[in-house]
């Protein structure tokens, strides 16, 4: 591999793209475009569906003289269908578990809440003796309607398990307190979708690529570099590093857009710097995915059609689209699913840089890309190149 070949075929990469404006409105206006539109069109709308809920509980009251009340209240937590309830022993691992989305919320039993409970019902018209209490509630800011949803629910059931079936409303010794976020700001559905906007848009390098190597295959270009010394790696090396660079671009004008229209991550210069590393890592999937549709297309129509095809599912199952059920299971298997939550979890719920689950979400994009960028290189060599 020759570093002044590849860098030359960069050179000559950058400046095709810089010359061809279609291609440069489909890599950094249209993302620039589709920001500013969806950033109006979403700014004040919430999100709503079916749902159900990982809630994660601290149960401080498991030594009180009345342990029955916290007993019955995680049991029919756990009877909830739209519930799935995780134990925690202690409320330090619970409150690192909901800061990298692994649970849409936590729940705090109190140590005094079997007591308060106990205090209702041996003086039910008599406040004075209450021993008041509070249940803490912790919400996931990533998850829109975990927010709305979740804090309805718990009340529903702290009174079904105090009153049984029966429906009384009066007054109770025991509350539930304000629910608390990781961060603090009130979100839009347009804050819960730029960190799949990001995915969305880098997604579109596929089609460029898969155009850009079916016109180079039918004008002779790729024919007579085979006749240079030029080498297969010193070729897909330059392509590689190319749309990373576009992948790069299209970030900071996706930031730029985005907070021209008054969105704020919950994030530093830190965060934005992985942002700008899992895109670039996530823009050799996008490069080997390309290589694919250029291989069995023999016109730059048809690998477009071809490429979009492709690209589809990463669009719509792995970015800002809300998920569920089986749709949610195929995401899985989506690099841009990653990249998504990784975004979330900085974004939305402000984790720190050194979060667990962001630098997994990254190992696994890199994995991915790494996997497909090399299958992409074989396909295209052993049936692409030669057509």
């Amino acid at each position: 591999m020759d570093s002044r070949r590849v860098l030359a075929l960069v050179k000559k990469n950058m400046k095709k793209l810089v010359r061809d404006p279609g291609t440069l409105f489909l890599l950094v206006l249209f993302p620039v475009v589709l920001t500013t539109v969806f950033g109006f069109a979403f700014g004040g709308i919430g999100e709503s569906g079916p749902q159900s809920f990982e809630i994660g509980l601290v149960n401080l009251d498991d030594s009180s003289v009345h342990p029955e009340w916290a007993d019955g209240f995680m049991a029919n937590l756990s009877e909830k269908d739209d519930i799935i309830l995780v134990i925690y022993d202690d409320n330090e691992t619970g409150q690192a578990d909901l800061l990298q989305g692994g649970i849409d919320a936590l729940i705090v039993i109190p140590n005094d809440f079997g007591d308060s409970c106990q205090s209702y019902w041996s003086s039910p018209f008599d406040g004075s003796s209450w021993t008041n209490t509070s249940i803490g509630l912790y919400l996931d800011s990533g998850s829109l309607i975990a927010t709305i949803a979740v804090p309805s629910i718990v009340q529903q059931v702290f009174l079904s398990t105090l009153f049984g079936n029966a429906q009384i409303s009066l007054e109770v010794p025991v509350d539930l307190t304000k629910p608390q976020f990781i961060s603090a700001n009130a979100f839009s559905q347009w804050d819960y979708m730029v960190p799949g906007m990001f995915a969305f848009s880098a997604i579109f390098i596929t089609v460029i690529v898969a155009q850009s190597m079916t016109v180079e295959r039918s004008e002779g270009l790729l024919r007579r570099m085979s006749t240079t010394p030029l080498t297969s790696s010193d070729y897909m090396l330059s392509q590689s590093i190319s749309y990373m660079v576009v992948a790069i671009l299209q970030v900071a004008m996706i930031f730029l857009t985005s907070y021209l229209i008054g969105y704020r991550p919950a994030t530093g210069i830190a965060g934005i710097g992985f942002a700008l590393m899992i895109l670039a890592v996530f823009s050799l999937s996008c490069v080997g995915l390309g290589l694919i549709a250029a291989t069995f297309s023999n016109s730059a129509d048809g690998a477009t059609g071809l490429a979009f095809m492709i690209a589809m599912p990463q669009m719509f199952l792995g970015t800002f689209m809300p998920l569920g059920g089986i749709a949610d299971t195929i995401a899985s298997m989506m690099p841009s699913k990653y990249v998504t939550d990784a975004l979330t979890t900085l974004f939305l719920r402000g984790a720190a840089i050194v979060t667990p689950s962001i630098w997994i979400d990254l190992a696994l994009v890199i994995t991915a890309s790494i996997a497909v960028v090399f299958a992409g290189i074989l396909v295209f060599e052993r049936w692409g190149r030669g057509k």
